[in-house]
């Protein structure tokens, strides 16, 4: 291959980009440069950049469209090498009339890593149906302050349940033949005040024991076959620019083998943002050496400065071999250097292409199995928090939907779905998939509904308030429907960019939610947000609280039945609540002194803790005797516990793991969680569980950088949630300590001995 060719094979192309602002990725208007195809395609092409996510197009017909483009590059490339197509996936396949799926911060709700599973494999299988190779998902970022606008693209604030989670997408994505792309590798959530792409200056420990475990776990038990950097950088080393991180962590040590892809305009950044190269050559030189081997979304620096400094002896082309093999061991892999490839997508095998009615009929993105998925997982993902009693409703005489979220299709959506991320630039075409509104679904599950605005979202509108007061006077109920907007840089309250001051819920939404308090009308709030929210006096005065994240397109509907009590809530807290909007940033995975103390006059705990959640079951907890309490430090803790459903229906309980260690080498959390379980049990049912807890999952970075496993005292607790562990069990482990690497221990192993009863 020419070096020309070689080079071409390491850029995507974004045909369908906006330079005129209106951007969906950071300063895109400013870096998508006029791309001539008819130049560019006689070298090859590696990927192409979401051929269904730049604008509305029908599903068979975007299929055949990217069936011709494909053609094309392989018919005008000298090895007839198609390109990799791209798209993003993060809550669904973001294409127009695609399902739209919880968003991931729901999934982490759920705490069912199987059900998510389920999800992806669904997603990557519409994807592939129409040509798609590439997913960019899932993200892995640990939430550490959720004044963050991206929160809503997190699984959670807990490094377990993230990896948890996130190795059973990719599982799901991979398994349909979909290549899962893990982001942002690393520490893109840490950045400093939650402001989107800032800096971040995390220590090593909190690096390697909160930030990359995920990351460790999916790619031990998930298998992605890609990884993308983050735009962020980590004490003065962008993340595009590390070979510490991309080669000698990612590769080095942990063995991955597939291809590192930038963020979109990440390499150029390296001197657009970070000022760490003066020219877009030397950006292009300290990405290819540090281990980025495609430049994404659209070439810039990889393209004529990268082959023009090769040339002139500046960058060694044993770099653009190394990504090129990478590269082509990829689409090895994918088929596509196959004999016999053929660009026709599987859902247009057997279909008449000179017939466009048959084209554009014969894919559905949004089958009835997507949507009673969908509609499932929002039902796992919805978290009652409080609930005085009223819930489940009967059949009041009068309900009244207040607050801005009551009314709006776009409030279960978020910023990346394709309605939200990029239908909203197209107003003159139809959303593609039915979006009921909260209030549509509470009357069709209630009967008619009143209805009052009261404010919007982030206008701080107060004039309706008064409005909402009086329909909630009158009202038996009151159901106020509050959250956010999802958008992309400052075009909304939660999404890329949408970052917040504070933990206040946006607008003047405090202040409708207690004008509808003051009433006295029994109050239920519903949250439809991307973050949790401080919520002041209704944590103590609503009737009832419920949180959802995003919950999709079904997610309504799921809201609806929880009410109503058709369904049972079993959804738990990925993220604390906080009591207090601006004592941030505060997760429960934190040591003691972020806790309170008598030498600080703020008290940064939370309202609700991680892992929290009520149900319409009761359980009844009882410990059985445990193993041994002096254990090797190479060998295994035994706990064990009754659950029993007291209640009078079935319900959901989610038996958490916990680790305290209270004294250690280090400062450690409070409580880290080590393992879960979610259980469904029928009234009157019981079970009996063991754990088996090795000691090797006590293990953190000790000093000198080096994961150890020490022996001393540690206590082991079940609970139902990070701040009400009922059961515990003091452990010493004995023996000296243990150095574990990336090969070590990642799980307990939860045993179900007997069940009981109906």
């Amino acid at each position: 291959m020419t070096l020309e060719e070689k080079v071409a094979q390491l850029v995507g192309v974004w045909v369908g980009a906006s330079t005129e602002g209106g951007d969906v990725a950071p300063h895109q208007h400013d870096m998508d440069d006029v791309i001539d195809l008819d130049a560019l395609l006689p070298n090859g092409l590696g990927q192409l950049t979401r051929p269904f996510g730049s604008a509305p197009v029908n599903a068979g017909t975007g299929a055949l469209s990217l069936l011709r483009t494909q053609a094309r590059i392989a018919r005008e490339g000298r090895f007839g090498i198609p390109a990799v197509a791209h798209e993003e996936c993060l809550a669904g396949f973001a294409a127009w009339g695609a399902t739209a799926y919880p968003v991931p911060l729901s999934w982490g709700a759920t705490f069912h890593p199987q059900l998510i599973e389920r999800m992806s494999r669904r997603i990557g299988s519409d994807m592939r149906s129409v040509g798609i190779h590439q997913g960019l998902a899932p993200v892995l970022d640990v939430v550490r302050d959720a004044r963050w606008g991206r929160v809503e693209e997190t699984i959670g604030e807990d490094p377990y349940l993230v990896g948890s989670i996130g190795a059973a997408y990719v599982r799901g994505l991979e398994s349909a033949g979909i290549v899962a792309t893990l982001k942002h590798f690393v520490g893109y959530s840490a950045s400093k005040a939650g402001r989107n792409l800032a800096p971040v200056s995390v220590g090593p420990r909190e690096l390697a024991d909160v930030l990359l475990p995920p990351f460790e776990m999916v790619l031990r038990e998930g298998g992605p076959r890609s990884v993308m950097h983050a735009y962020t950088d980590i004490d003065g080393v962008p993340a595009a620019a590390d070979a510490e991180l991309l080669t000698g962590l990612l590769r080095d040590a942990w063995g991955f083998e597939g291809t590192v892809v930038a963020d979109y305009f990440g390499v150029a950044f390296l001197k657009l943002l970070h000022g760490v190269a003066g020219t877009w050559a030397e950006a292009a030189g300290l990405a290819l050496e540090a281990g980025v081997d495609v430049e994404l979304p659209t070439v810039k620096t990889f393209g004529p400065p990268l082959i023009d400094a090769v040339r002139k002896g500046a960058i060694d082309e044993g770099l653009v071999d190394r990504a090129l093999r990478r590269v082509l061991l990829q689409k090895a892999g994918l088929g596509l250097l196959d004999t016999d490839w053929s660009p026709v997508p599987p859902a247009l095998v057997g279909v008449d292409l000179d017939d466009s009615g048959a084209v554009a009929a014969a894919i559905d993105l949004d089958s009835a199995d997507n949507r009673e998925l969908a509609g499932l997982i929002a039902e796992q993902s919805v978290v009652l928090l409080t609930n005085n009693g009223i819930l489940p409703l009967g059949r009041p005489s009068r309900i009244a939907a207040i607050g801005p979220t009551s009314n709006d299709p776009f409030a279960v959506l978020g910023c990346y779905s394709f309605p939200a991320h990029v239908g909203v630039q197209h107003p003159g075409v139809a959303v593609g998939i039915e979006l009921p509104t909260l209030l549509e679904s509470l009357s069709a599950e209630f009967g008619a509904v009143d209805y009052a605005l009261g404010t919007t979202i982030d206008g701080g509108e107060t004039a309706s308030i008064e409005a909402a007061v009086t329909a909630a006077r009158t009202a038996d109920v009151a159901i106020v429907a509050l959250g956010d907007r999802a958008g992309l840089f400052g075009r909304g309250t939660s999404g890329e960019g949408c970052d917040a001051e504070s933990l206040a819920l946006p607008g003047s939404q405090q202040q409708l939610l207690d004008a509808v308090l003051a009433t006295g009308t029994p109050t239920i709030v519903v949250l439809l947000a991307g973050r949790p929210y401080a919520l002041g006096r209704a944590v103590t005065e609503a009737a009832a609280i419920v949180q959802t994240f995003f919950p999709g397109q079904e997610g309504t509907r799921a809201i609806a039945g929880v009410l109503s009590g058709r369904v049972n809530p079993g959804g738990r807290l990925p993220v604390s609540v906080p009591a207090l909007p601006g004592a941030q940033p505060s997760t429960y995975l934190a040591a003691h002194l972020a806790g309170p103390t008598e030498v600080s006059n703020i008290d940064p705990s939370a309202a609700f803790p991680f892992g929290h959640g009520l149900g319409y079951a009761a359980f009844e907890w009882e410990a059985l005797e445990h193993g041994p309490s002096t254990v090797p430090i190479d060998s295994s803790a035994t706990l064990a516990l009754r659950l029993r459903n007291t209640g009078d229906r079935a319900g959901t309980e989610v038996v958490q793991l916990y680790l305290h260690d209270p004294v250690a080498s280090i400062v450690r959390p409070a409580q880290r969680l080590l393992g879960f379980l979610r259980l469904e049990l029928a009234a009157g049912q019981e079970v009996d569980i063991s754990v088996d807890v090795p000691a090797e999952l006590a293990n953190f970075t000790a000093r000198g950088g080096v994961r150890i496993v020490e022996p001393g005292e540690l206590v082991l607790g079940l609970g139902r949630s990070s701040g009400d562990i009922p059961i515990t069990q003091r452990i010493d482990v004995v023996g000296p300590a243990r150095t574990v690497g990336f090969d070590r221990l990642l799980h307990p192993t939860f045993t179900e001995l007997v069940r009981r009863g109906s």
